[in-house]
């Protein structure tokens, strides 16, 4: 047949066409080859491809083969969603993708032509009812690498209305080919070994080029490659740290000189061993051992790791692994076994109440006591004598253990025997939380706690009664003393705890973390010429530390004030301060006692007097009895808040009048652990976390304070650090309750009001209870409100 004129223009307009479809195939062939990743290719690059066909929608589905299901993912707005077929004959593109065939469908509502196929063939409506599309033509193509499945491609409805086209078809296959060619290089892409520097390279802090020149100078000078890239390439520690942890999936420990370690998890280890091996026990974490490690891939290393937690360990440990730089395990094992000098070189032992200690490992000194000794052989009451004057090495476990608890900041030192030959557990209490420090063989438990009763001047051969008594030394030019309690327990032991008092200089008021309220107030019933302060919370709380603030604020030339502590914890230029003793007596018979003690003030002309504890009515009535004489009287009592005192002295035997005369305020405390300082962040609360705090400060409370729950209200926390420990508190503060003695409240006292009315008054006046100063405390970013709650009840 001819070719006619409009044969010709067909025929160019049909290869116009062959050429634009090669030119946008190889586009779309390049552009693929570019993407990102899969995820890219699935969601960006379809709507390219639609433009291929003559087909409404299109779906890409990649393979999870160890789901053994295939998978796509599209744009709603901002959200990414993703739908999810099994590969088997119970949808289009899973039959597809079960039987690598292509598919093609005219009517997807007919089930005579989806039976066809396979009598398990179904066609899923609910995606047409939720978009109002309607599903009718189905082409679907399976693309393969070589012989194995990378996924489908799926075109619905053809535009013009009719049955996909063997040209489809054909085009199908064309682009199937080079999406399986896509596929695969992006699964080998993602299959790259990946290494420790990667965070290095992907946020640009180190180039390719640059790693390759540290590797190959590290090679030729078998030198590290850490050292390199700290050194000459100027990378922080931090950043190699944070690579690591990316790269290893674990934590990162640098190393930090303030932390002390538990010495019971490394004192059977040997520092040699560890430096070579490059690995350490770091802490215990409920019942996790961390360990850190140099490589935490390293098989065989972790291997011997579990043995040994295995065989030292009666109860199973988990292990958890920190990565650490090989420079910083060996820092961390010399901090861990090794103590700088403590003392002078003339005498490493006690002498003239000053303590000096050699350089002690402590796990030498535990090693030399267990030498040559059976762990039931029981020490001869004999032997104490000797422990004084000749073992050495008590000694210097006895100085180390009171050392060690001085350096962490402890308040508590607990030691605590067990039957049998159960090792003696050594904790220590910091920031109100006791955590383990040291195990020693149960075989000289006795020789440990009988050096520390004859440092405490307490009778070694009695065991069946406890004893009070104290010891005192010098370290470091500076003054230490300890109040010393020994308890008897089950089996003929001896639980021992020493209290590390506090000394150093008086906060001001100013610092104590008052509200803006309750510091005005104090302040101001603390001006006044006479009356009763008290400061009341359980012991511990840091009731002697507020009354020695305030007692500086008013401390002045002007004023004369006296003081009875037991002990004297706190000194004060200027303050006359009286130790009490009640196991002396005085010429007439009495203890010298609290209540002896403020006698003796009141005859030595006081303007001001302090006394440690209201312990029993005689004191409370003195003190009473003081401040209607024109004294200023302070004092502390063991109750839980500020209305509960009052009642408790009325029921002590205080008269209401005259305690109704007496009272300028009440002030009850509680410590409660603080957010640390180095790890401190900012974070966006729930609603939920929002409406806990709101319904435990008082929803009508709360709506006076003005603050709103919205996406600028935040709150803090610490993330963990080396400083708090990982943590993440770090010290503490004081949660205040501050009733003042106002006219209404003394007519209640006068009336003997319950608490609970006395409460109601007081807070009507502006009183903040403890718990809503603890709130207050939480939005500040003090602390948290679990914290808060540990020391608190509503």
């Amino acid at each position: 047949m001819a070719l006619t004129k409009g044969n010709n223009v067909a025929e160019l307009e049909k290869l116009r066409s062959l050429i634009a479809y090669n030119e946008s195939l190889k586009n779309i062939t390049h552009q693929l080859h570019l993407a990102e990743n899969i995820d890219d290719i699935l969601i960006n690059f379809k709507d390219n491809i639609l433009a291929l066909f003559d087909a409404e929608r299109i779906t890409i589905y990649a393979v999870d083969h160890a789901k053994r299901e295939i998978y796509s993912k599209m744009k709603e707005g901002n959200e990414i969603t993703e739908i999810r077929l099994p590969i088997d004959r119970s949808s289009i593109a899973g039959y597809c993708a079960s039987t690598g065939k292509i598919v093609s469908i005219n009517n997807a509502y007919d089930d005579k032509e989806l039976y066809g196929y396979s009598p398990d063939l179904g066609f899923d409506k609910t995606w047409d009812l939720k978009t109002g599309f309607k599903t009718l033509q189905v082409l679907a193509a399976p693309f393969l690498y070589e012989k194995y499945l990378m996924g489908v491609i799926q075109l619905l409805n053809k535009k013009t209305g009719a049955t996909f086209t063997q040209e489809d078809k054909q085009i199908a296959a064309e682009m199937a080919d080079v999406l399986g060619l896509a596929f695969y290089n992006q699964i080998q892409k993602a299959k790259r070994k990946p290494t420790k520097f990667d965070y290095l390279l992907s946020n640009n802090i180190i180039s390719q080029k640059e790693l390759e020149d540290a590797s190959i100078r590290a090679r030729v000078t078998q030198g590290d490659i850490i050292k390199f890239l700290i050194n000459s390439y100027k990378i922080s520690k931090q950043d190699i740290g944070k690579s690591f942890s990316e790269f290893y999936g674990v934590k990162y420990q640098e190393f930090d000189p303030k932390i002390i370690f538990n010495q019971s998890i490394v004192r059977k280890l040997k520092a040699d061993f560890m430096k070579k091996s490059l690995w350490m026990p770091f802490k215990e974490e409920g019942n996790n051992l961390v360990v850190l490690i140099d490589d935490p891939h390293d098989i065989r290393k972790r291997d011997a790791i579990e043995q040994w937690v295995k065989f030292n360990y009666v109860r199973a440990k988990k292990v958890e692994y920190w990565v650490s730089l090989p420079e910083d395990i060996i820092q961390f094992i010399n901090s861990a076994l090794h103590t700088k000098e403590l003392g002078t070189e003339e005498d490493p032992t006690w002498k003239a109440g000053t303590l000096r200690v050699e350089s002690v490992d402590i796990q030498d000194l535990l090693g030399e006591l267990e030498e040559g000794v059976e762990a039931d052989i029981e020490v001869p009451e004999s032997f104490f004598d000797e422990v004084k004057e000749s073992d050495s090495k008590v000694v210097q476990l006895a100085n180390k253990i009171i050392i060690d608890g001085y350096n962490q900041g402890v308040s508590d030192i607990h030691i605590e025997p067990y039957l049998g030959r159960k090792d003696t557990e050594i904790r220590f209490r910091r920031d109100g939380v006791c955590f383990k420090y040291l195990e020693v063989p149960p075989s000289h438990t006795n020789a440990l706690i009988s050096r520390l009763k004859i440092m405490a001047r307490l009778r070694i051969e009695e065991k069946r009664l406890p004893q009070d008594g104290k010891i005192r030394m010098r370290y470091k030019n500076k003054d230490i003393e300890l109040r010393v309690a020994t308890v008897p327990t089950t089996g003929g032991n001896e639980d021992m705890v020493l209290r590390i008092l506090p000394s150093g200089e008086t906060l001001p008021v100013d610092k104590m973390n008052f509200s803006e309220r309750n510091l005005r107030i104090f302040q101001n019933i603390a001006d006044r010429p006479y009356g009763l302060i008290l400061c009341v919370g359980p012991t511990g709380s840091g009731k002697t530390t507020t009354l020695h603030s305030i007692l500086g604020y008013i401390n002045k030339v002007d004023r004369k004030i006296w003081t009875a502590e037991d002990p004297v914890e706190i000194t004060q230029y200027r303050l006359r301060q009286v130790q009490i003793n009640p196991n002396i007596k005085t010429q007439d018979g009495h203890r010298y006692d609290f209540a002896t003690a403020m006698r003796a003030f009141l005859r030595a002309d006081p303007d001001v007097i302090m006394v440690g504890e209201m312990r029993d009515s005689e004191t409370a009535n003195i003190g009473i009895e003081a401040s209607l004489t024109g004294h200023l009287v302070f004092s502390t009592l063991h109750t839980n808040s500020a209305p509960e005192t009052i009642t408790r002295l009325i029921d002590m035997g205080l008269d209401p009048f005259n305690f109704a005369d007496a009272l300028l305020g009440v002030l009850a405390q509680r410590l409660v652990r603080t957010i640390c300082q180095e790890c401190k962040e900012s974070y966006h609360p729930s609603k939920k976390d929002f409406e806990a705090i709101v319904r435990e400060y008082g929803e009508s409370d709360f709506e006076k304070l003005g603050i709103r729950f919205s996406d600028k209200f935040v709150l803090y926390r610490g993330k963990g650090c080396t400083a708090c420990s990982r943590s993440g508190l770090k010290g503490r503060t004081a949660l205040h309750e501050l009733l003042e003695g106002t006219d209404e409240i003394k007519r209640l006292i006068v009336q003997k009001a319950s608490v609970a009315e006395l409460r109601k008054q007081a807070i009507e006046e502006g009183m903040t209870t403890l718990l809503q100063d603890g709130i207050m405390k939480v939005l500040k970013g003090d602390t948290t409100l679990e914290q808060v709650r540990r020391v608190c009840m509503k």
